[in-house]
């Protein structure tokens, strides 16, 4: 009997490691390390930074690209990223989606349209993945890295590489090498 206890606490261990490895090698990438597997690969696009003020932050750890994106950003940039402007846009973040919206336009709509994005925040290190997840709204941070293409098995998830796109496709997939608060929110 104590045998076959000893045996089950055995198996029982093992289990639990194989677990927790196949779990660390799914999000291997989202905590800034990189990739193990050969069918993933992260390809940079272009350089890639800015000023931006965060408007929202959404942490995923659900969806097929958590192990790559622990975080989108709802970031604004230019005018929009003045504090006057920013604590009037609200915003909904949503399955790698946002919705923004601001009751007074002080520019065109095609223009205000190409001052707030949506980035998908990859980070490049591990120190990284722990600072991304410390952004409030309202804090201003300098971002630097690169737009970047990822494959992993049949998803292809790549970067826009322009400020005038809107819609589906139009966010920035971005692995994040440094970032830097210009302004932090109190509290």
């Amino acid at each position: 009997m104590t045998r076959q206890l000893l045996f089950s606490a055995l198996l029982a261990t093992s289990m639990l490691h194989v677990s927790a490895s196949a779990s660390s090698v799914d999000h291997n990438i989202s905590k800034g390390l990189m990739p193990i597997s050969k069918e993933q690969s992260i390809k940079m696009l272009q350089p890639f930074k800015g000023d931006f003020r965060i408007l929202g932050s959404k942490i995923y750890t659900q969806d097929e690209q958590a192990k790559f994106s622990p975080i989108d950003y709802a970031v604004s940039w230019g005018l929009f990223a003045e504090p006057e402007i920013a604590r009037h846009i609200s915003v909904n973040q949503y399955d790698r989606y946002l919705n923004w919206k601001i009751d007074r336009l002080p520019v065109p709509k095609e223009q205000a349209m190409q001052m707030v994005s949506n980035m998908h925040i990859i980070p490049a290190n591990p120190t990284i993945a722990k600072q991304i997840k410390n952004v409030k709204r309202g804090d201003l941070v300098r971002l630097k890295g690169d737009l970047v293409e990822i494959k992993d098995k049949d998803l292809v998830w790549t970067s826009s590489l322009t400020a005038t796109d809107t819609g589906d496709g139009a966010c920035e997939l971005f692995r994040v090498s440094s970032i830097e608060w210009i302004e932090k929110v109190k509290g």
